[in-house]
Order: structure tokens, then C-alpha cells, then sequence
């Protein structure tokens, strides 16, 4: 078993604008999913996604299925 911690990042894509979203995508290997949280609070709650969601979320971003 592993006890890594999360090592949350923010996209260097993020203005910095205080809307962004911070992922620890090391923790998909060994838990099979992709923590995510509110990059201003955080200690609040975390969203965990399965890592085949969650590539399929990034795939759809780049392929821009998702303008508005």
C-alpha cells in the first residue's frame, strides 16, 4: 500500500483569476483515481475522478468539445 501524498497542481493554462481547480494526477496510479479540488479552498471537499473519466474529460478539453 502506499501513502503518497496529493501533489496538487494548478494548469498553466489558469489566469489566475481565483476560478481554478488544482489536480493531484500522481495519485492515478495507485488509487486509480484523479483527486480534484477548488484551488481557494483548500481544505474543503475533494471531488475523486476514475482515471478513465478523467482522460476522457482531458481528451474532450483538447479536443475543444467543450467551448462555450
Amino acid at each position: 500500500m502506499t501513502t503518497e501524498s496529493p501533489r496538487w497542481f494548478t494548469s498553466s493554462y489558469s489566469e489566475n483569476g481565483g476560478a481554478c481547480v488544482e489536480v493531484a494526477a500522481n495519485l492515478a496510479a495507485a488509487y486509480g483515481t484523479v483527486p480534484v479540488r477548488d484551488s481557494k479552498d483548500l481544505y474543503g471537499p475533494t471531488l475523486a475522478f476514475d482515471t478513465t473519466a478523467w482522460t476522457a474529460f482531458v481528451a474532450g478539453v483538447k479536443a475543444g468539445d467543450f467551448t462555450a
